[in-house]
């Protein structure tokens, strides 16, 4: 497999755009056997996945670490177990797919059992001993500010790059917060990823271990601003949602008896992010992203087995948005708000992503979609509506450009999922 880059805004394998739809499989290896890891593996692959998100050390017996979740037997400190990982990311290469790959949990540098007098040595460790791996990707952090021990993060960044400076490596942050406070001037870090995490618009402070600490913005659902936000650095970075809202978790977390987030949520979160520039998704559902088994401590108000996870219709719908995006010049896109003369708020809002051949519009609510495209006038267009659930297609008509307005009003769907993409081909 070619080792990725970047060029711009955007990720490339080789010289073609690479849209990186990731997974997120955090206890893969702490918990998985080696025929459980290939099931998962070609499931994903299946369902058009090219990444998967995964932490090499996520819990050690001898610490108080699992922050929340059950963990597996293995023995971190065996030789025995790392050459189970560097196998089983050879056996993620056999299916095409890219592995990003966190040293370890952010609780391990939050409780400082990575530090300052430890840290060289398991960053040399690392480096050396995966440093032949094609499909890797690092990923510093897990769940945890930057600025929690800055020193630490960047000795990992630092050494990590010195190894391999072809491959790539970002930052997985705390909830509401993106990598691009605190490394987006680092060499090291190539792409800036944010946490947009599990909360309502009403949750932002519930008094509980992730609130925020600082006064750094948090956008509450509109993970779109967070993409917004990535742009506006001096140094521009590629930059995608790492944990949106899971499918199957508590909204909020802490209180079982909230609803679930479910897969028209997930759709919201991607469409939103990617339609502002984005490089990519990160999808996750509860079961998986802890791969639980029947009768295991219920984290975060799990409800299905991780088998049955793989299967949630949230994560077999992200592959339509991936064939949107790759079926159009999106590297050259970029986020035109300003085409929607109707533009609501919250859930209301309209994303438009254009480039010079298309214009792609998403609404969650199914709203009325009234543009101005005087940028594209006198050019014809094929008009399609496009259902995220299912990838189907509907042609509208064909259009001209001119300077005035165009409105376009979906069928409604279903009371719960009415959401649409709007798909303006010119011809």
């Amino acid at each position: 497999m070619e080792q990725l880059s970047v060029k711009g805004k955007y990720i490339y394998k080789g010289d073609k755009p690479f849209f990186m739809l990731a997974d997120t499989a955090w206890l893969l290896y702490d918990k998985l056997e080696d025929e459980e890891i290939e099931l998962y593996y070609k499931n994903r692959r299946g369902l058009g996945f090219n990444t998967i998100f995964a932490v090499a050390v996520y819990s050690d017996p001898r610490f108080e670490t699992q922050d929340g979740m059950p963990h597996g037997n293995k023995d971190i400190n065996s030789l025995d177990y790392w050459n189970a990982v560097s196998r089983n990311i050879d056996v993620a290469e056999k299916y095409g797919l890219y592995v990003a790959l966190l040293p370890a949990w952010g609780s391990f540098v939050k409780k400082g059992y990575i530090n300052c007098d430890n840290v060289q040595k398991y960053a040399d460790f690392l480096g050396d001993f995966f440093k032949e791996k094609q499909n890797l990707i690092w990923v510093i952090g897990g769940d945890v500010r930057g600025d929690t021990n800055f020193e630490v993060f960047d000795t990992l960044g630092r050494t990590l790059k010195r190894c391999n400076p072809e491959r790539l490596i970002t930052y997985h942050p705390f909830g509401r917060t993106g990598s691009y406070l605190w490394f987006n001037d680092c060499q090291w870090l190539d792409f800036n990823t944010f946490q947009s995490g599990h909360r309502r618009y009403d949750q932002l402070k519930l008094n509980v271990w992730d609130d925020n600490s600082s006064n750094e913005d948090s956008f509450g659902e509109d993970n779109w601003k967070y993409v917004a936000k990535n742009f506006s650095y001096d140094k521009v970075k590629p930059c995608m949602d790492a944990e949106p809202s899971y499918e199957g978790i508590v909204q909020g977390l802490h209180d079982f008896s909230q609803p679930y987030w479910e897969a028209r949520d997930v759709r919201r979160y991607a469409y939103w992010s990617v339609f502002e520039g984005a490089c990519g998704f990160t999808y996750g559902n509860n079961a998986v992203i802890q791969f639980y088994r029947q009768g295991e401590r219920r984290a975060y108000g799990v409800r299905e087995t991780w088998l049955e996870g793989l299967h949630a219709c949230g994560g077999s719908q992200m592959q339509y948005l991936k064939a949107i995006m790759e079926s159009v010049d999106f590297v050259n896109g970029e986020a035109h708000p300003e085409y929607v003369l109707n533009q609501g708020e919250k859930y209301h809002r309209t994303s438009v992503f254009a480039g010079k051949d298309f214009v792609l519009c998403y609404n969650y609510c199914g709203d009325t979609i009234e543009l101005c495209l005087k940028d594209y006038s006198g050019r014809t267009f094929d008009a399609y509506w496009i259902n995220p659930e299912n990838g189907s297609r509907s042609y509208i008509n064909t259009f001209l450009c001119g300077e005035g307005e165009l409105n376009f009003s979906p069928a409604p769907r279903h009371e719960l999922s009415n959401d649409w993409v709007l798909a303006l081909l010119f011809v």
